[in-house]
């Protein structure tokens, strides 16, 4: 059965609950997934209404509400909906990008406070990481004939990268930023290849395009995505997610490409460990040979 978790209204949400939801949604019971599923669709009337109004509309007992608000993180619903009311009333934030940043803020404070939401971003990722999911992505890659990476917009940055870091330490790797070279790319995939897609939504429609050629033909697909629930997610042999959030899905924030660049960078290391000298021995070849467009 396909998920309902529903991500159109992550302005109205606690950041911290939000997280929380990312990491225990797959593990609800049905009753609690209803009630989070109205939580996320209604996060604006919460801090309105009771316990009973609220498990009658979501269709669960009171019971559930209060089992899920402790999973939560809260001592009970009456915590949840303070905390509700907290992220709707923000309205000193005029930057849509980063959360907390206003007109009035001084330059200095304006570059702090984007280098610690980039770190909070970096730490929420982490430990929202599942460990199972990045072995499985690292099994994947090691055992891969040919990488595939595959991304939209600046999210095809980060693909860039990411095939030039294991390139340059042996790995069979292949990039592209048009759509039709991506669909050719990925029908030449093979079994037991890896296409690793990178979308920050989930939703991006030329990189569900070309993952389900990939699929077709047999590639193990990798997402990186901040939403496990989107179409490419769906879609997906393996997961790995983000957890930046800004008010609206489309603001490119540098926090979004950073994070997925470092679980990217990790993977590459981790693959350089694997494999052991003869990586490294690539490594020191590929340098050795751009050291002439340094002089």
């Amino acid at each position: 059965m396909e998920s309902s978790f529903n991500t159109d209204n992550v302005d109205h949400l606690p950041h911290s609950c939000l997280l929380r939801i990312h990491a225990c949604y797959d593990a609800l019971k049905t009753a609690e997934r209803k009630a989070v599923d109205h939580l996320l669709k209604i996060p604006h009337k919460v801090s309105n209404i009771s316990i009973i109004e609220f498990a009658a509309d979501a269709g669960c007992s009171e019971a559930t509400v209060v089992r899920l608000s402790k999973r939560l993180g809260y001592a009970g619903f009456p915590e949840l909906k303070v905390d509700f009311a907290r992220a709707g009333n923000n309205d000193d934030v005029s930057i849509e990008h980063y959360q907390g940043i206003s007109r009035s803020d001084a330059p200095m404070l304006v570059y702090e406070k984007v280098v610690h939401s980039t770190i909070g971003a970096l730490e929420d990722t982490y430990r929202i990481t599942n460990e199972n999911a990045y072995l499985s992505a690292l099994d994947a890659i090691v055992e891969a004939d040919t990488l595939m990476f595959c991304g939209l917009g600046d999210a095809s940055v980060v693909a860039a990268e990411a095939h030039q870091r294991f390139m340059r330490i042996g790995k069979r790797s292949v990039f592209s930023n048009d759509p039709d070279q991506q669909l050719m790319y990925a029908a030449q995939l093979s079994r037991g290849d890896a296409f690793i897609a990178i979308s920050h939504t989930g939703r991006s429609r030329t990189v569900l395009d070309a993952l389900r050629v990939a699929h077709e033909s047999g590639a193990r697909v990798i997402t990186i995505t901040n939403y496990p629930y989107s179409p490419i997610a769906k879609r997906s042999d393996v997961i790995l997610l983000t957890a930046v959030f800004t008010s609206y899905l489309t603001v490119e924030v540098m926090s979004k490409r950073v994070t997925e660049l470092c679980i990217l960078e990790s993977l590459s290391i981790n693959y350089m460990n694997r494999i052991g000298k003869a990586a490294l021995d690539t490594l020191r070849e590929s340098n050795a040979v751009v050291e002439v467009n340094k002089v």
